[in-house]
C-alpha cells in the first residue's frame, strides 16, 4: 500500500490512522494484527465482518485512503480488512459502512437504496456490499479531465456494466443478488430506471420511475480523509530525518526499509529468521497460504522505491514488483493491443478489493516459490516478459521462463520488477483464456493459457504462415506456468490447417500432464486442447469454424479472432453470454384487505444492517475477562485418541488450557446436539474419534486469533488397535448393515400395487441410477456463541441458532443442571438454511462447558475452514430405480432403492425419506414402492439444509421422467404434463395435505409456462440456434414442483408500553427470512381495530430477541412455516388485547365524539390497570396440519462444448404464494432459494478425502453462486391462488419450496448436452446419467472430452479425400 507507514521505522513511534474520521493509535497490538481484528476489538466499529479470512467473500471490505502531501492528492481503494495488516497502515484513513452513514448522522444513499430495493436479508454481507458499491462510486466520480461531461443529477459516472461488476467479489447466500444489482444500477448514469425491480421508492407499473424518488446521491458527500491526518502527515514530512536506520523497529515489531540496501541490512541482522519474520507487501497471499504460526516481526517492503516503479518506453513497460494488480491493469489498459489484452485478463484475477492491494510481484513469487496456479505468470510468460531479481549477493535479469524454472527462491531473494516488451500490432496475434467457475474472477482457473503468434502472409496461396509462436499454459496441475515448446517448434513455418491443428493437439497432450492428485486431470487436458484449437482455428484460412468459441460461464477470453465462415447465430453469440446485462421482471399482486399485511414493506432493520450497526453474536462487546475458544478436531475417521500435544511454536505459547470431555461437570453428559425423539450426538470424540472432523477439544486463549493459531499447533496421537475399519460410503454401510431406522410414523408409505403396475406397462426401465452429492450451507456468519457464567450455577448464552429451545435443553443436559438455569438469547442470525440448528448446539455447548469450568465468559467464532469441516451439510444420496410406463408416456409403477448417507448420528436424517418421497410424488407414478436405507457412516452427521430431502426428491423425479421420455423419444414436457396429478390422484398420493380442489394450482402453473406460445417460440429458437452453432449449445426445460409443509404449535406475546410503543416476542428467530417484518405487519393488523392509522402503528412495533426464559416452547425456526405460525400466534395475542381495550376505546369515543387517539387510549388503559400484555400459544387444527406448495420454472441455458462452461440465459419462475403476507419478502425468498439451488445443481463441490475429511474447505475451492453466475434474466411471478381460510390469512410458505425449481437449470443443461452429443457422435447415447452437481468438468465430459480431436479427424479425413 504505497509507502504506508514508512515513518514508523523511528523507534517508539506508533501506527496512527483515522477510522471513520476519528484518530486511532495501534498501540500495544500484536504485530500480526489485521485491520479487521483491530477495528472489531480496538474500536467501536462492527460493520466489517469476518466471513472467510481469505479475501474471498467481501464481508470485511473497507475503503482505505492515502494522502500524498507533495501532490495534495487523496487516493482511495477498497480492500479486504481480513488480510490487510494494521501495521502497514500508518497515516492511512479507513472508512467503514458506519462511516458513510448511520442511525445518528443519517444513512447514505447506498444504504438506503440497498434497503429500498429489498437487497438485504440476513444482512451479514450487507456492510461489505455497501462498501464495495461505495468504493465503485468514489472511483467512478473522481474528478476527470477538463471538459468531461458530468453525469445527470442524482446519478454517478458509473455505468450499468461497472455497477454489476462492483460486487463481483462479494458473496451473498440469501438474496440471489438480483436486488443488490438493481441497487447498484440505480446509481448508473446509463440505466433505465424502469428496468429496475421491485422497490419501495415507486410502485412498479403504476408510478413513473424517476431519480428524484430515490434517496439523493451526490459525489464527495463523505470525507474519506480527515484534515487532522493530513496535517500530521505534513508535519512528519517536515520533521523527518532521513538518517534513522530501518533496522530500528517501532514498538509494534514492524520494519519499513526505504531501500534495497536497508532491506539487506535487515536480512543480515542476527534476529532474522524466516520462521518468525514475515516479509510483506500487501499480505493478500495469506488468504491462500494461511499462516501456520504467529510472527514476531514483519518487514514491509512497500516503501522501497525500486519496487514501485512504472516505466514506459518504446521498448515496453517495466512494472515494479510491489505495484498493485489494479494499478497494473490501469497501466496496461492504456497501451497496444497486447497490453490491453493483458489488462483484460488481469481484471479476471481475484476480486476488485483484492486486486487493489495484491501485488503483481507477489503473485509471480507465489507461483515460483509455492506453485500457486497464477494467471498473471501465464499471461506474462506468453508476452515474453523478463524479471529483475535481487539475491543476497547480486542483481540478476532473467526471462520469466528461466525464473519460474529455477528452484523455489528463498525469503531473501526479492523480485524487483517485471518488464513486458511492446510487440506492436503488426501481424501479432495475442490471446488469453481461462476456464473457472466464475467469469468475472474470484475463482482460480482449472487451466489458463496465453498465446502469442507473429504471422506473415504467403502471397501465392493467401495463407498465413506462423513465423514465431509462444504457447503458455498454467494452473493445470503442475508447479508453474510453462511453454509448450514441442508444439511451438512443430507450428513454426507452417500454415494452419485441420491436419496441422490435429498434430499440434496430439503433441500438446504429451506436454500437458497434470501431477498426481490434481482434480479433474482429463478435463484439464481437454481444456488446454480446446484453448489451442480455438486459437489456431483463427489462423487457418480454410477452416469453416466459429471465430471464437470460448466465452460462456467461467470462460473469459481476450481479443478477437479472424477466422472465417461462422454462422450468423454464432457471430451473434460472440457478444458473449457472460457479458449480457442482468435483467429481471416481477409480477406481484398487492392486497389492501388486511393492511398493512400484504404490503411489500421494507425488511425491518435493513438500513441498520447496511450501516453495519445491526448486532450479531460476534458484535456483542466481550465481557470482562472473556476468553476465546477454537476446536481441535480429528483428521482420522475411526481411532482411539491417545493424547493431544502441541508443537513448539509461538502460537502454542498462547494456549491457556484445553477443554475436553473430562471437563464436563459431574452429572452432565457428553452431548453436543439432540433432535427430540431421534437421537443424540456427542460433543467430544472420547475416547474414540468416530469421524474425521469430530471435536476432540477446545483450545482456550486470550484472543480469537490466538485460539485459531494455537489450534493449528495441536498434534493428535491416534491408535486404530481393535477398531473396525471406518464405514465411509453408502455402499460400505449397505455391506455392513449399518443403518438408522426411522420410527414408523416417519417412514414413507408405499402406494398401490407395484407388481400390478409393472405388469400393465408397455415399456420398462429396470436399472436406472442417479447420484447426488452434498452441499455446504455457506451462511456468511460461521457458527458462534458467547457463554457468560452467572450466579447459582446459571449461565447465559448468546447463540447464533435456529433452535434456542433445543440448544437450552442440550446445554443443560451437558452441564447437568436444570433447564431454567440456562438462558439462550438470539437476536438475529447471519444466515442459517438449517445449518444453525443442530450444528450450532455444539458451539454453544463447548462455550458453556469452558465457561462453567473456568468461571469466565468464553466465546467462539469458528474460522471458515473448521466450520466447513464440521458442518455436515446436505445428505448425499445414491438412487436406483425401476419404472414402468405406457407407450403414450403414462407412468404405471416406480420402485425406488434409496441410499442416504446420514453420517455418524441420526440428527434429522430419519425424517429425510418422507421428505424425499413427498417431493417425488408430484407425478402420478401409478404405483410406488420403496426400499429406503438411512446409512450410518463414519463421516460428519448430515443435517437439514434448505429443502432437506425435498430438493433431492424433486430431482430424482425429473431424472426418471427424462429417462422415460428419452426411451420413448418423446418430448419431456409432454411426459411431465401427462403425469401431473388430477385432484383425485393428488389426494391418493398426499392424503389430507392435498386440501381443497380449488387450491390445487400446479397444472395451471405448468400450463402457463410450458404450454404457452412463448415457450414454443423459445424452444424452436433453441433448436435453430443448435442447428447453426457447433461449439455452443442451448437447452430449455420446464420443471414443476410440489412441497409439503407442516404447521407447528407456536407462541407469541404482544406487550403495549405506557407510551404506546409495542414490544412483540415470538418463538421464531430472524435468520433473514423476514419473520420479524411479517410479525410487525401482523401486529399492526391485529391491533388496527383500536387505531385507524395501521401504518402509523407499524412504526410503533419492535420485535425483540428470542429468549428461552422469556418465551418458552419456542420450538425451532425451519420448515418454512415459522413466519406464518408466529404471525397467527401474534394475531391471537392482539385479539386478546383488542377485547380488553375495546370497551375503553368506546368509552373515550362516546365522551369525545371523535376517534380515540392511540396514545390517549393506552394512557387511559394504564390508569384503569388493564393488562397490556397478552400471550398466545397457537396450535394448528388437527385436521389441517399440512398443506402443499406449488410452483414451476422454465430455465434456458447455454453450454460451451469446448469447456463445459454454462451460462443461465433466463429463468422464469411462477410460485403459488397464496395471499402473500409481504410480497417483497416472499419475492426475496423465492429468488434467494432458487439461486442457492442453482449452486447445488451446478458448481458447489463439497469434496472429501479418502478419510471423509472435507477438503473443499474455503472460498478458494468451494464456489457458491455469485453475481456473474445467476440467470442473465430472472423473471418471477407470485401467483395469488384461491383463498383458504384454514391457512393464515390464506398465505403460503416461501422459504424453501422455490429452491426445488433450480432443478430446471440442471434439466436444461441435460437438453443442451443432448444436442452436443447428437452433433458430435452418432455412438453417444442420448440417454445418459447426469448426477448432481453437474460441474464444468462433468458437462465437458458428457459432451465428450475428445470432441476437438474427433472434429479435426473428420475434417482431415474429408480434406484427404478431396
Amino acid at each position: 500500500m504505497g509507502s504506508l507507514g514508512k515513518d514508523a521505522a523511528a523507534a517508539g513511534e506508533r501506527v496512527v490512522l483515522a477510522v471513520n474520521g476519528v484518530r486511532r493509535e495501534a498501540a500495544g497490538v500484536d504485530p500480526s494484527t489485521t485491520l479487521l481484528e483491530f477495528l472489531r476489538t480496538r474500536t467501536p466499529v462492527r460493520g466489517p465482518k469476518l466471513g472467510c479470512g481469505e479475501g474471498g467473500c467481501g464481508a470485511c471490505v473497507v475503503l482505505i485512503s492515502k494522502y500524498d502531501p507533495t501532490t495534495d492528492e487523496v487516493t482511495e481503494f477498497s480492500a479486504s480488512s481480513c488480510l490487510t495488516l494494521v501495521g502497514s497502515l500508518n497515516h492511512c484513513s479507513v472508512t467503514t459502512s458506519e462511516g458513510i452513514g448511520n442511525t445518528r448522522d443519517g444513512y447514505h444513499p447506498v444504504q438506503q437504496r440497498l434497503a429500498g430495493f429489498h437487497a438485504s436479508q440476513c444482512g451479514f454481507c450487507t456492510p461489505g456490499m455497501c462498501m464495495s458499491i461505495f468504493s465503485a462510486l468514489v472511483k467512478a466520480d473522481k474528478p476527470g479531465a477538463a471538459g468531461e461531461p458530468a453525469p445527470p443529477p442524482g446519478f454517478s459516472k458509473l455505468t450499468s456494466c461497472e455497477a454489476e461488476h462492483a460486487v463481483s467479489g462479494n458473496l451473498c447466500r440469501c438474496t440471489g443478488y438480483r436486488p443488490i444489482v438493481d441497487a447498484c444500477k440505480s446509481f448508473a448514469a446509463d440505466v433505465d430506471l424502469e428496468d429496475l425491480g421491485l422497490n419501495s421508492f415507486w410502485k412498479k407499473g403504476a408510478d413513473r420511475a424517476e431519480v428524484g424518488k430515490l434517496p439523493e446521491y451526490s459525489s464527495g458527500a463523505v470525507c474519506t480523509f480527515p484534515e487532522f491526518l493530513k496535517s500530521e502527515i505534513k508535519a512528519s514530512v517536515d520533521n523527518q530525518t532521513n538518517n534513522v536506520p530501518a533496522a530500528i523497529a517501532g514498538e509494534d515489531g514492524w520494519y519499513h526499509p526505504r531501500s534495497i540496501q536497508e532491506l539487506h541490512s535487515l536480512f543480515d541482522s542476527n534476529w532474522f529468521d524466516e520462521k518468525s519474520v514475515k516479509i510483506v507487501a500487501s499480505n493478500t497471499g495469506a488468504g491462500v497460504y494461511k499462516d501456520q504460526d504467529l510472527y514476531e516481526k514483519y518487514i514491509d517492503i512497500k516503501g522501497i522505491p525500486e519496487l514501485s516503479v512504472i516505466n514506459r518506453s518504446n521498448k515496453g513497460v517495466e512494472i515494479g514488483a510491489a505495484v498493485s494488480i489494479s494499478k497494473a491493469i490501469e497501466v496496461f489498459s492504456d497501451g497496444t493491443p497486447v497490453f490491453r489484452k493483458i489488462a483484460g485478463h488481469l481484471s479476471k484475477v481475484a476480486s476488485p478489493f483484492v486486486r487493489n492491494t495484491a501485488t503483481v510481484g507477489g503473485n509471480v513469487i507465489m507461483s515460483q516459490r509455492l506453485q500457486f496456479p497464477s494467471d498473471i505468470a501465464t499471461v506474462l510468460l506468453a508476452a515474453g516478459s523478463t524479471v529483475t531479481i535481487q539475491t543476497a549477493s547480486k542483481m540478476l535479469c532473467l526471462t520469466l521462463e528461466e525464473f519460474l524454472e529455477q528452484p523455489p527462491c528463498d525469503a531473501k531473494t526479492i523480485l524487483l520488477s517485471i518488464f513486458v516488451p511492446d510487440w506492436g500490432s503488426d501481424n501479432v496475434i495475442f490471446e488469453t483464456s481461462r476456464a473457472a467457475p466464475r467469469p468475472f474472477g474470484n475463482a482460480v482457473s482449472y487451466v489458463n493459457s496465453a498465446f502469442l503468434a507473429r504471422t506473415s502472409g504467403d502471397a501465392a496461396s493467401g495463407e498465413l504462415i506462423v513465423d514465431e509462436i509462444c504457447l503458455a499454459f498454467g494452473a493445470y496441475g503442475v508447479g508453474h506456468a510453462s511453454r509448450a515448446r514441442k508444439v511451438e517448434e512443430f507450428l513454426k513455418g507452417k500454415s494452419v490447417s485441420a491436419s496441422v491443428i490435429l498434430e499440434a493437439v496430439r503433441l500438446l497432450k504429451d506436454v500437458i500432464s497434470p501431477s498426481e492428485g490434481t482434480t479433474h486431470p482429463e478435463y484439464r487436458v481437454s481444456l488446454a486442447v480446446s484453448f489451442l484449437f480455438s486459437f489456431l482455428s483463427s489462423l487457418a484460412t480454410d477452416l469453416d469454424e466459429p471465430a471464437k468459441a470460448i466465452t460462456p460461464n467461467g470462460i473469459s477470453t481476450n481479443g478477437t479472432m479472424n477466422g472465417n465462415g461462422a454462422s450468423s447465430l454464432e457471430k451473434q453469440s460472440k457478444v458473449g453470454s457472460d457479458d449480457l446485462p442482468i435483467r429481471s421482471r416481477q409480477e406481484l399482486v398487492f392486497t389492501e384487505e388486511y393492511k398493512p399485511v400484504g404490503k411489500p414493506t421494507t425488511k425491518a432493520g435493513a438500513e441498520l444492517q447496511a450501516s453495519g450497526e445491526a448486532v450479531y453474536v460476534d458484535d456483542i462487546p466481550s465481557p470482562k475477562d472473556c476468553l476465546y475458544g477454537a476446536f481441535i478436531y480429528s483428521t482420522h475417521p475411526h481411532a482411539h485418541i491417545k493424547g493431544v500435544n502441541f508443537k513448539s511454536s509461538l502460537a502454542s505459547k498462547k494456549v491457556i488450557t484445553v477443554i475436553s470431555a473430562k471437563d464436563i461437570p459431574a452429572g452432565g453428559r457428553n452431548i453436543g446436539s439432540s433432535f427430540p425423539g431421534l437421537g443424540d450426538e456427542a460433543l467430544f470424540g472420547d475416547p474414540v474419534s468416530e469421524f474425521a472432523g469430530q471435536n476432540i477439544g477446545v483450545v482456550i486463549a486470550e484472543t480469537q486469533k490466538y485460539a485459531y493459531m494455537a489450534a493449528k499447533q495441536a498434534v493428535i496421537e491416534y491408535s486404530t488397535e481393535n477398531l473396525e475399519p471406518p464405514i465411509l460410503t453408502i455402499e460400505d454401510a449397505i455391506q455392513h448393515d449399518s443403518y438408522f431406522h426411522p420410527p414408523p410414523f416417519l417412514a414413507p408409505k408405499p402406494i398401490g400395487d407395484f407388481e400390478q403396475g409393472m405388469s400393465e406397462a408397455d415399456h420398462k426401465i429396470l436399472s436406472g441410477e442417479v447420484k447426488l452429492e452434498s452441499q455446504y450451507y455457506f451462511y456468511m456468519e460461521t457458527q458462534t456463541a458467547l457463554a457468560v457464567p452467572d450466579e447459582d450455577n446459571c449461565i447465559t448464552i448468546y447463540a447464533s441458532t435456529q433452535i434456542p429451545e433445543v440448544t437450552q435443553n442440550v446445554v443443560a443436559d451437558c452441564l447437568g443442571i436444570p433447564y431454567h438455569n440456562v438462558r439462550i438469547i438470539t437476536r438475529r442470525v447471519g444466515g442459517g438454511f438449517g445449518g444453525k440448528a443442530m450444528k450450532g448446539c455444539h458451539v454453544a455447548c463447548a462455550c458453556a462447558v469452558a465457561a462453567f469450568k473456568l468461571r469466565r465468559p468464553v466465546r467462539m467464532y469458528l474460522d471458515r475452514k473448521t466450520d466447513m469441516i464440521m458442518a455436515g451439510g446436505r445428505h448425499p444420496m445414491k438412487v436406483k430405480y425401476s419404472v414402468g410406463f405406457k407407450s403414450d408416456g403414462t407412468l404405471t409403477a416406480l420402485h425406488l432403492d434409496l441410499g442416504i448417507n446420514a453420517g455418524i448420528s441420526p440428527d434429522v436424517s430419519p425424517a429425510l425419506p418422507s421428505a424425499i418421497v413427498g417431493a417425488l410424488k408430484k407425478y402420478n407414478w401409478g404405483a410406488l414402492a420403496l426400499d429406503v436405507k438411512v446409512c450410518k457412516t463414519n463421516v460428519s452427521s448430515k443435517s437439514a439444509m434448505r429443502g432437506p430431502g425435498d430438493v433431492q426428491g424433486c430431482f430424482i423425479a425429473e431424472a426418471i421422467i427424462e429417462h422415460v421420455a428419452s426411451a420413448l423419444a418423446a418430448d419431456t414436457n409432454t411426459v411431465r404434463r401427462k403425469n401431473l396429478h388430477g385432484f383425485e390422484s393428488l389426494t391418493k398420493f398426499y392424503g389430507d395435505a392435498a386440501g381443497e380442489a380449488s387450491t390445487y394450482s400446479l397444472v395451471e402453473i405448468f400450463d402457463k409456462l410450458a404450454s404457452s406460445p412463448e415457450y414454443r417460440t423459445r424452444a424452436a429458437a433453441v433448436e435453430r440456434f443448435n442447428g447453426g452453432s457447433r461449439w455452443k449449445k442451448r437447452g430449455i426445460s420446464c420443471v414443476p414442483i410440489t412441497y409439503e409443509v407442516r404447521l407447528r404449535p407456536t407462541p407469541g406475546k404482544v406487550s403495549i408500553m405506557n407510551d404506546g410503543s409495542i414490544a412483540v416476542e415470538v418463538g421464531g428467530v430472524e435468520i433473514g427470512q423476514g419473520l420479524y417484518t411479517k410479525v410487525k405487519q401482523m401486529t399492526a393488523y391485529g391491533l388496527a381495530e383500536l387505531c385507524s392509522d395501521a401504518d402509523g402503528l407499524l412504526d410503533k412495533v419492535r420485535v425483540i430477541q428470542a429468549d428461552t426464559l422469556s418465551m418458552i416452547q419456542g420450538g425451532f425456526t425451519g420448515g418454512s412455516t415459522t413466519s406464518e405460525t408466529s404471525c397467527e400466534a401474534v394475531r391471537l395475542s392482539c385479539a386478546t388485547l383488542v377485547e380488553r381495550l375495546k370497551p375503553i376505546k368506546e368509552s373515550l369515543e362516546s365522551k369525545s365524539g371523535a376517534p380515540a387517539p392511540w396514545k390517549a387510549l393506552i394512557t387511559q388503559a394504564t390508569m384503569a390497570s388493564v393488562n397490556l400484555s397478552a400471550q398466545a400459544y397457537w396450535t394448528p387444527d388437527p385436521a389441517f396440519v399440512k398443506y402443499i406448495n406449488y410452483g414451476a420454472a422454465v430455465s434456458e441455458v447455454e453450454i460451451d462444448v469446448l469447456t463445459g462452461g454454462t451460462t443461465i440465459l433466463r429463468s422464469d419462475l411462477v410460485y403459488d404464494c397464496g395471499q402473500s403476507l409481504n410480497p417483497a419478502v416472499d419475492l426475496g425468498q423465492v429468488e434467494g432459494a432458487f439461486v442457492q439451488g442453482v449452486g447445488f445443481f451446478t458448481n458447489e463441490e463439497y469434496t472429501t478425502n479418502a478419510d471423509g475429511l472435507v477438503v473443499n474447505d474455503g472460498t478458494w475451492t468451494y464456489k457458491i453462486p455469485t453475481v456473474d453466475t445467476i440467470p442473465k434474466q430472472l423473471n418471477v411471478e407470485l401467483l395469488t391462488s384461491a383463498r383458504d381460510k384454514k391457512r393464515v390469512l390464506s398465505s403460503k410458505a416461501s422459504g424453501e419450496p422455490p429452491l426445488l425449481m433450480a432443478a430446471s437449470v440442471h434439466c436444461a443443461m441435460r437438453e443442451a448436452i443432448r444436442a452436443a452429443r447428437k452433433d458430435f457422435s452418432a455412438s453417444s447415447p442420448l440417454t445418459f446419467q447426469m448426477d448432481v452437481p453437474a460441474t464444468m468438468a462433468d458437462v465437458k465430459e458428457l459432451c465428450g472430452l475428445d470432441v476437438v480431436e474427433r472434429h479435426l479427424q473428420s475434417l482431415s479425413s474429408a480434406a484427404a479425400e478431396t
